[in-house]
């Protein structure tokens, strides 16, 4: 029997198209800046929603359970009066947020050319595509 012949599924850290998994919580909206606000330790969800300045109540809540579904953070349940949940890195979490730190800061360092860029694309006269 070869490899071909073999019934049972690849595993998956053998199929380079898994990347898009990670890619989609590295280019989600959201995912990085919620990490980067865990990032000092324990959060509640208010703190985080203050802390993630634009974040809907619900799209929060969406990042955080998706988060968590992929093993990035934790979620606490903390049994006193009242009731109050935080949210942790879990060592993942940690490894991502160490990862993406240099994109978060490349993006802060670039803003202002990024946004001068885009002034200088949109005051641009619109141009038509010759026929082809």
């Amino acid at each position: 029997m070869t490899a071909a012949d073999d019934p049972s599924p690849m595993p998956h850290r053998q199929d380079p198209c898994r990347t898009s998994d990670v890619l989609g919580i590295v280019g989600d909206k959201w995912s990085l800046l919620v990490v980067r606000n865990l990032s000092q330790g324990p959060r509640r969800f208010t703190e985080l929603k203050r802390a993630t300045t634009g974040i809907s109540q619900r799209m929060l809540t969406v990042t955080l359970r998706s988060l968590e579904r992929d093993g990035i953070l934790t979620r606490t349940v903390h049994n006193v009066m009242p009731p109050h949940v935080s949210y942790a890195l879990t060592p993942m979490g940690t490894t991502l947020r160490e990862a993406t730190a240099p994109l978060l800061e490349w993006s802060l360092s670039n803003l202002d050319g990024i946004h001068a860029a885009r002034d200088a694309y949109d005051s641009r006269p619109e141009t038509t595509l010759p026929p082809s």
